[in-house]
């Protein structure tokens, strides 16, 4: 009773329908498509899953290789379930020649980037350039530059999040063809310069001094590269340093080092009388005749100005 009846229902589902090229399209075909689509595609997501878990947990492989397995196998996973899918509904691949043409220009004019930043981003991962946790700085063709640390690559782009929170999404094939600075390529230390000008009249081994250990005790730099002072000019008004001092966690910021270690010598050199010098400027007159002739005319035009 309940084959008949189930049979009834599949010929009435099927009478709502027509043919084309021989195969049948009815209400029976569509409800038999979407059932067999969710079923490949929470088949699909299942494993994805647990290929993630299973990769995730090898300790054979580093962050880099474990995100390339991940994508590599995701789309083998969703490539055969695709074909699967396709054998099931028992849809003739050779029908599907006619669309092949119209498919080919799709991808040619209209997903040309998108498969472009697809073999970009295997080919980053692959190439092990850029990984999850680095720190980079992307320059555009505009001359603009985006600095922060990578959190995700994914298929299309390949996010960084700046120190103030902004999360930019970079296409793959921008890392591919624009230059990028990595911090954190084969070595996460980074050096950092500060500059810093004293004036001539103060002791200037008393101020180097002050300068080493005002890095030495800003907590994020490292005693290993030791900090150094260089004396970089004599300028027109001050004599100029620059402090090299060294740091391991590039993604925490530079200019927070700086701002500390500035600040923590600008009250050693109050507390030692050394002055920063700011730019003067003395103006002298030759001829004191001229002058004579200028301060009458300034007094002339005060007079006038204070005139009822």
């Amino acid at each position: 009773m309940m084959g008949h009846g189930r049979d009834g229902v599949m010929r009435v589902l099927d009478a709502w329908g027509f043919t084309v090229s021989g195969y049948r399209i009815s209400l029976w075909t569509g409800l038999m498509a979407i059932v067999v689509v969710i079923g490949v595609y929470i088949v699909a997501k299942v494993i994805t899953r647990l290929v993630r878990l299973a990769v995730g947990k090898s300790k054979h492989l580093d962050a880099t290789q474990k995100l390339l397995t991940e994508k590599l196998v995701s789309l083998a996973v969703w490539a055969i379930a695709i074909l699967i899918g396709i054998d099931i509904l028992g849809v003739n691949l050779t029908a599907l020649t006619v669309f092949s043409g119209a498919f080919g220009l799709a991808i040619g004019f209209g997903l040309q980037k998108t498969f472009g930043n697809l073999i970009a981003g295997i080919i980053l991962l692959m190439d092990r350039s850029i990984k999850p946790g680095d720190v980079i700085a992307v320059s555009d063709q505009a001359g603009n530059s985006t600095f922060g640390q990578i959190r995700k690559i994914g298929i299309r782009a390949v996010s960084v999040v700046t120190r103030d929170e902004r999360e930019y999404l970079i296409p793959n094939e921008q890392l591919m063809i624009n230059q990028v600075e990595n911090w954190s390529y084969s070595s996460r230390t980074v050096r950092i310069q500060v500059p810093i000008g004293v004036a001539y009249e103060s002791d200037l081994e008393l101020a180097e001094k002050l300068m080493l250990e005002a890095a030495k005790a800003s907590p994020r730099v490292l005693n290993s590269p030791p900090p150094s002072v260089w004396l970089d000019a004599i300028g027109e008004s001050s004599v100029n340093y620059v402090i090299q001092c060294w740091i391991s966690d590039p993604e925490e910021g530079i200019g927070n080092v700086r701002s500390d270690v500035l600040r923590r010598l600008w009250k050693l050199f109050q507390e030692n009388r050394i002055e920063i010098p700011f730019a003067q400027r003395d103006l002298r007159l030759r001829d004191s005749a001229q002058f004579q002739l200028l301060v009458k005319a300034i007094a002339q035009r005060v007079a006038k100005e204070e005139r009822p």
